[in-house]
């Protein structure tokens, strides 16, 4: 299953899943639904307000009696493989919410024993179909939350199959993908931001009217609709990377129906695109450093010397690359400078599976000046066919999403500007991510978005951050943690996108405590 989350122009990558060693089976406590909160609603019905009181919330977008249709809606669920699938009826406009409807996908895989409720799950992005990653139960939860929950996925509008957007020629997303985030003359940089322009004119042509609604906000809404299909009284949830930010966007809006939620590899709401993209670059930059340190402890690594000069001769070659590209044998596409650094970072997100298989790729690229492992890495983290066809609309979403959430307000001077400050502390990668910003400037839509999550009243909301994530940073769980009226963080010292079900027994153990028992890690608490 798949998270996607910016690293530049087009770069798009990859949330692999993981199984870890399970402890003892704990007593199971049933989530309960939190004291209500004054003028709390019925399960199956909307809130009147559609917001909690916090100081930021997104405008009400309906009244509860014009949208009890969707929340009274009756579905049909089949098999659609090891799971039970549905279709579910949602306004696209959430201020009109007797116009124009879409139809969202939804799975749900039938807990193994007494289910306590549902555990709704999103792998992150934002563009990773959430459909896809709960039919993956047995491998993203352990056997023990399997056991006592349904395990359900709702794809995001726009997403996967609800309604999917496609913004975006095969031809196309293949010019994004290697659109030089370095350009170092004028006629570069004037093809770079033509080439940034791609989404959104795609979008508008199109993608509409769909696009115009696929902000978080939405999304969330979305998500208590789904709960009063299924039948909860509360919301439960797992939610990694961007899904950290779904998630706690609902807990904005409905604080009074949080039951059980678990954010891992949290993104801020309230960070705006630059701030996220710087956070973004210097992380890497820790992870790129991290990788070298383990490919120079290996005999088929084709780096060298210090850590520091290991990665500054990954450097070199990228340079090298802009100028000769490395040709991959019958493939119409050469390995470009910015095709092989999109390739190394989108493998740096989890070490003991990406560095082995970035090792191998880089070591027929830079030795043997065979570029074709390395080009494969990144078409499985794109979702590129050997042929050419991108098999999902997750770049397409991607940017529906982020350019909704995260407009870019600067100008092209700011991100000149940004790219020669960035260089300094991020060299490997803060120039292209950099440029990165251009697709979301004058994005020619706009939606409802929240400052901050607060999310007065709620029930204890567990957070979940690595200390050297490279993706999600960890400071900004430390800080989501810190704004939730009632968030608890637990730390993971390590290098990993996200923490539960990545190996740490400690993690894993304490997220299904809280899960099955509703029992919180000590405060401090850091896994190593």
């Amino acid at each position: 299953m798949r998270a996607w989350r910016q690293f530049g122009i087009g770069m798009a990558g990859v949330l692999l899943l993981a199984s870890c060693g399970l402890g003892s089976e704990p007593e199971v406590v049933a989530p309960s639904r939190p004291a209500p909160l004054e003028s709390s609603p019925a399960a199956t019905t909307p809130p009147a307000s559609g917001a909690s009181s916090s100081a930021s919330p997104a405008p009400s977008p309906a009244s509860a009696a014009e949208l009890s249709a969707f929340y009274d809606q009756k579905v049909t669920w089949t098999n659609c493989g090891n799971a039970d699938c549905a279709v579910i009826k949602v306004p696209l406009d959430y201020s009109d919410p007797t116009g124009r409807t879409i139809d969202l996908a939804i799975s749900r895989v039938k807990a193994t024993g007494d289910a306590v409720g549902s555990l709704f799950v999103d792998p992150g992005g934002p563009g990773g179909s959430a459909v896809d990653y709960a039919k993956a139960a047995d491998r993203i939860v352990s056997s023990q939350v399997r056991q006592h929950y349904d395990v359900v996925g709702l794809d995001p509008r726009g997403v996967g199959q609800s309604e999917p957007v496609k913004c975006l020629t095969d031809a196309q997303l293949d010019a994004l993908l290697a659109a030089d985030g370095t350009p170092d003359s004028a006629a570069e940089e004037q093809q770079t931001i033509e080439d940034s322009a791609l989404p959104g004119m795609g979008c508008e042509e199109l993608a509409s009217p769909v696009y115009e609604h696929m902000g978080t906000v939405d999304a969330a809404r979305d998500l208590d609709i789904a709960r009063a299909v299924v039948k909860d009284e509360t919301f439960n949830y797992l939610g990694k990377s961007y899904g950290t930010m779904l998630g706690a966007t609902y807990a904005e809006l409905f604080p009074d129906r949080v039951g059980r939620m678990v954010l891992d590899g949290v993104l801020p709401a309230s960070l705006d695109l630059v701030e996220v993209t710087k956070g973004q670059a210097d992380a890497f930059e820790v992870a790129v450093a991290d990788f070298a340190e383990d490919c120079l402890s290996h005999s088929d690594c084709p780096l060298s010397g210090s850590v520091e000069g290991a990665v500054e001769q990954l450097r070199q070659w990228f340079l090298k690359l802009d100028g000769r590209p490395l040709d991959a044998l019958g493939d119409e596409r050469d390995l470009t400078e910015p095709l092989a650094a999109y390739a190394v970072l989108s493998y740096l997100y989890f070490p003991s599976n990406d560095y082995p298989q970035l090792r191998s790729a880089l070591k027929a690229a830079m030795t043997d000046d065979d570029p074709r492992p390395l080009l494969a890495l990144l078409d499985s983290r794109t979702d590129r066919a050997p042929d050419g066809r991108f098999t999902s609309n997750s770049t397409d979403a991607f940017y529906g999403v982020t350019c909704l959430d995260r407009p870019f307000t600067g100008s092209v001077d700011d991100v000149k500007r940004y790219a020669k400050e960035w260089a300094v502390s991020a060299p490997t990668f803060g120039p292209a991510l950099a440029w990165g910003l251009l697709p979301c400037k004058d994005w020619p839509a706009s939606a409802d978005g929240i400052a901050t999550t607060t999310a007065e009243g709620s029930n204890p909301i567990l957070v979940v951050s690595t200390t050297n994530d490279p993706a999600t940073p960890y400071q900004w769980g430390v800080q989501v943690a810190e704004e939730l009226q009632n968030g608890h963080l637990i730390t993971w010292d390590s290098h990993s996108h996200t923490a539960y079900m990545r190996g740490s027994e400690c993690i894993a153990s304490a997220v299904d405590a809280y899960l099955l028992k509703g029992t919180l890690p000590e405060e401090g608490t850091v896994c190593s």
